[in-house]
């Protein structure tokens, strides 16, 4: 599926990105490869506890500031190296960083933003896999309330974001209690270096 939104923006979804049969053994392999923490980060000025688990991972030189917080990547597990390299081949992108998103259940959460911190260049073109547990993802519009999306990004789907959708929306989780399981998401990204 696909989506021109307005302002040049692009939204397209691979639901079955992965496939069925290793969706499972996938998600289990990345919840314990993966160094994920849970730390602070800095929000309007104040310092909160991180409403997930992350960790950053990518290519030596590949730094990434967001919320107040210099992240420095790990290396690359082979399994999520080899991910990489498919996404980058789907979305038609050199990705050189995944910023890993461990949901424990439907209370974790991530608020509505924009990725559109300097080193990820202009109109960056973002590429967000899901594993695990359905979980809801909102688009918004900076300006315009009427401009908005909400999409149900299933296990095995791949969710690209390209054009000016960093430019002129803000993308989110919202915290969902009925949602008892967890969700991995790895949202690809390109860190321009040098």
């Amino acid at each position: 599926m696909r989506w021109d939104l307005r302002d040049g923006g692009e939204l397209e979804l691979l639901e079955d990105f992965v496939a069925a049969p290793v969706r499972d053994a996938l998600f289990a392999e990345l919840q314990s490869t993966i160094p994920w923490q849970r730390r602070t980060i800095r929000v309007f000025g104040r310092e909160i506890a991180e409403p997930r688990a992350t960790a950053w991972i990518g290519d030596p030189g590949a730094v990434y500031t967001y919320s107040g917080r210099v992240n420095e990547p790990s290396p690359w597990p082979a399994v999520l190296h080899e991910l990489c390299e498919r996404v980058s081949a789907r979305a038609g992108q050199p990705y050189n960083a995944v910023l890993c998103n461990l949901y424990a259940d439907g209370q974790d959460s991530m608020g509505l933003h924009s990725d559109s911190e300097p080193e990820l260049g202009a109109n960056p073109v973002i590429a967000s896999l899901s594993l695990g547990a359905t979980r809801r993802f909102q688009l918004r519009h900076r300006k315009l309330a009427q401009e908005r999306l909400d999409l149900d990004l299933p296990t095995g789907s791949l969710l690209i974001m390209r054009g000016t959708v960093q430019s002129y929306y803000r993308h989110g989780v919202p915290k969902q209690p009925r949602v008892l399981a967890a969700r991995i998401n790895l949202t690809f990204r390109r860190i321009v270096t040098g």
